[in-house]
């Protein structure tokens, strides 16, 4: 058997009477919808139901599986210390997914085990399963910080497992959606929380994947959501199949959306081989991308890939444009991906003969040697952004009076160390900002007198 069906659950700790105490009334259709929900995974006749949770510890390059043949656990930690229940693991699943991903070098495993409780994006949705099944075995997995398609990849090989163990297999994809809908709300609003969650309604009622594949991490983020990856491991279980869904109910009166929805799966649709269709379409925005780089940009990213791909440095083209061959200078080689920073690395001064072997160097540090990030892997080429700020003359100011945030970056230095901070950074808005930050890069405490210098740059991105 392969992966039968799955649904998609909220997991707000106000939805059990003993924790919302009333105000669990306000969300009396997403109550009746999650039960409707557990009886539809319970008609699948499931012996495995396989259970992704946000909330479970998880690794920036890992997907971890809880091995715990047995945990017993209760809701203390939200006030019901008397709503309690038990799991037990699927331990020939969680083996041969262990095996399977060995198999396919992909990171997933029971590595990493350090916590004995279940986490409440698990423990909701088994406490509703257990009100109609309790003979069942659970494998609980945790998302990771890898890219959407090792996401969906990981559904591809908990489909594969369940069809070699013959094992009836339910997902149950836990995850809120936006929790940004409300300026009263939690988290308060953001023009994102409405927008993803409309999206992840429509793609709930016609089981549009690829769009859900689509939606990039900066949006999800802005949004404040934690189903998006779930969501995206549950749809990866049924690539190239047909499948039947239904958004049983979506509400969100405090501010977070909690959306239930039913999946069932058919028989093999090719045209539904949405894993493959994403790789196509990042690629074309790569391609695009590229298009619009300069050359300083275009020569970063070609340093960064052969060296990514290769573990060497790229030869160096025989015609390079002259803006890269005929002048020193320092340079600044950044890397961001999803919106966040992956790497940055630069030299104040020039140190090598020519710009182009300045961002050579810079560009490998920057991706393999920053000190505050994991090297940059190969599925992560695609989603990098890259910039490059070539650096003019620094000179020495009497003042922070004579900085400027969105124009200069600064230098500070006291004895012999010395903290930069480039000038236009996002999140930085004062001087007082951009120099603290600088001291603290530079290692300098912030009643230990600075000399200050200012620099321009030229950004290339």
């Amino acid at each position: 058997m392969t992966v039968l069906a799955a649904v998609a659950v909220p997991h707000p700790p106000l939805i059990f009477p003993e924790v919302g105490k009333g105000k669990e009334k306000e969300i009396q259709k997403t109550i009746d919808s999650y039960r409707q929900a557990m009886q539809f995974a319970d008609s699948f006749a499931p012996d495995t139901i396989i259970l992704i949770s946000p909330h479970m510890r998880w690794y920036a390059d890992y997907f971890h599986v809880a091995s715990r043949a047995e945990t017993t656990d209760n809701f203390a930690q939200f006030g019901a210390p008397q709503v309690k229940i038990t799991a037990s693991a699927d331990e020939s699943f969680i083996a041969a997914l262990n095996t399977a991903c060995q198999a396919h070098d992909f990171p997933c495993g029971v590595l990493g085990e350090q916590e004995r409780d279940i986490d409440h994006g698990s423990f909701i949705p088994l406490r509703f399963l257990n009100e109609i099944k309790k003979d069942y075995k659970v494998v609980r997995i945790a998302i990771s910080g890898l890219s959407v398609l090792y996401h969906y990849k990981l559904g591809q090989i908990l489909n594969e497992v369940s069809a070699k163990l013959n094992r009836r297999s339910i997902i149950i994809a836990s995850g809120d959606w936006s929790h940004k809908l409300l300026d009263d709300g939690p988290y308060g609003f953001a023009a994102e929380g409405p927008e993803f969650d409309k999206k992840v309604q429509e793609i709930f009622k016609t089981a549009d994947f690829l769009s859900l594949l689509k939606m990039k991490s900066e949006f999800c983020e802005a949004a404040g959501e934690c189903g998006h990856r779930p969501f995206v491991i549950m749809a990866g279980a049924f690539d190239s199949r047909a499948i039947k869904s239904k958004l049983r109910s979506y509400e969100g009166p405090f501010g977070v959306g909690y959306g239930v929805a039913t999946f069932a799966a058919g028989d093999a649709d090719e045209k539904r081989n949405f894993g493959e269709q994403y790789r196509e379409w990042k690629q074309q925005e790569v391609d695009r991308q590229v298009a619009t780089e300069d050359e300083f940009v275009r020569f970063a990213r070609y340093c960064i890939e052969n060296f990514v791909l290769t573990g060497k440095p790229a030869a160096r083209p025989q015609h390079l444009p002259t803006a890269l061959t005929s002048e020193r200078a320092g340079v600044f080689v950044s890397l961001k991906m999803h919106g966040q920073l992956r790497g940055c690395i630069g030299t104040i001064a020039p140190v090598y003969a020519d710009i182009a072997e300045e961002i050579a160097h810079n560009a490998i540090s920057a991706c393999s040697q920053d000190p505050r990030f994991m090297p940059v892997r190969p599925d992560e080429l695609a989603d990098l952004a890259y910039s490059v700020d070539v650096l003019k003359p620094a000179e020495p100011i009497a003042s922070a009076e004579e900085l400027n945030v969105k124009k200069y970056g600064v230098i500070v230095e006291s004895g012999g160390k010395r903290g930069l901070l480039l000038p236009d950074i996002e999140g930085v808005d004062t001087v007082e900002q951009q120099i603290a930050i600088a001291r603290q890069k530079g290692g300098i405490n912030p009643s230990e007198k600075v000399q200050l210098h200012r620099f321009e740059v030229v950004r290339h991105h």
